[in-house]
């Protein structure tokens, strides 16, 4: 039994080049018999650990699933190299084995919500997932369709580094990810959250190549639009900021992403896309502050109702 109210699935998967391969679903049922289920999705860096939003949707009636993909979280194996992968395709077999899960428990309508690289994995199974007609929406929290970085390395050295990963597999480089966002959101510092760091560290560990390339070749698509069938919620702050050192701006913003590229290539996602700005949010907007947050869940929870089948 997983922590405030909910369980474990282990999900064994086919090897990969790396050796065996598992993933996990972290699970809460509705507090009243429901056929109505939310699948989430963490991103980079991360893990399931945001218990506070299964309990809000199993409150209001729906059946929350959390899946700690391959190599991340609870799903982490000695053998592997940690939060990698080579094409964000990797983990569609977990994501089709969750779904499988949730139909299995008698789920009839599945919304699938994704956070930063998990949104933009979710937005990518969503055109072409082998199970992608069993969604019938799709939740974006902070997605990432961006680098966030300057003209030249995003144009010039992700797609030089992207090349030489297929080379070199394992070849990384220094992780630039900004030490605040920890900071605004780990008990220890200034935020109230207290999750595993051995799974969502401090320090940015270095970055894999092959893991940029896959990510490039994501957005790639996104960038020339996806054409989603179905409806779709974009979620993020209304500002990003970026300081070397702390600043309280990181307790108000999303200090990951650029909140423009969101709103850009969020748009691109289908015909039927509804973009939300978040005044204070965080990058991860459900671990903002609890007025904030409170106000996120509310807006998903109103989307799916209405997006919903009654």
């Amino acid at each position: 039994m997983e922590g405030y109210g909910h369980e474990l699935r282990v999900l064994e998967l086919p090897d990969d080049y790396e050796g065996a391969v598992r993933a996990t679903v972290v699970y809460r049922r509705a507090e009243r018999p429901s056929a109505s289920a939310v699948l989430y999705i963490h991103g980079y860096l991360d893990y399931y650990f945001q218990y506070h939003m299964g309990a809000w949707f199993a409150e209001h009636g729906r059946n929350f699933y959390a899946l700690d993909l391959r190599k991340y979280g609870r799903s982490w194996m000695p053998h592997q190299h940690f939060n990698y992968c080579r094409r964000m395709e990797e983990y569609f077999p977990e994501i089709d084995a969750a779904i499988d899960g949730i139909v299995a428990d008698g789920n009839t309508d599945i919304t699938l919500l994704g956070h930063s690289t998990g949104g933009l994995l979710a937005a990518l199974y969503c055109a072409e997932g082998s199970r992608c007609g069993l969604i019938n929406r799709l939740v974006l929290n902070s997605p990432f369709l961006e680098f966030n970085t300057g003209w030249f390395v995003r144009r010039v050295f992700i797609p030089a580094a992207g090349a030489l990963s297929i080379v070199f597999p394992y070849a990384k480089v220094r992780n630039v990810l900004s030490p605040n966002y920890f900071k605004s959101i780990h008990a220890s510092s200034h935020g109230e959250w207290n999750f595993d760091t051995r799974w969502k560290p401090a320090q940015a560990p270095p970055l894999y190549l092959a893991w940029l390339r896959a990510v490039r070749l994501a957005q790639r698509k996104v960038h020339r639009g996806l054409g989603l069938p179905i409806p779709v919620l974009v979620m993020f702050s209304d500002k990003s900021t970026y300081h070397r050192r702390w600043h309280e701006d990181a307790l108000v913003s999303d200090t990951i992403l650029n909140v423009k590229h969101i709103m850009k290539y969020g748009a691109r996602l289908g015909d039927n896309v509804t973009l939300e700005e978040i005044p204070d949010g965080l990058h991860d907007l459900v671990l903002s502050r609890s007025d904030v947050r409170e106000q996120v869940l509310t807006i998903m929870e109103y989307f799916i109702g209405k997006t919903g089948r009654t």
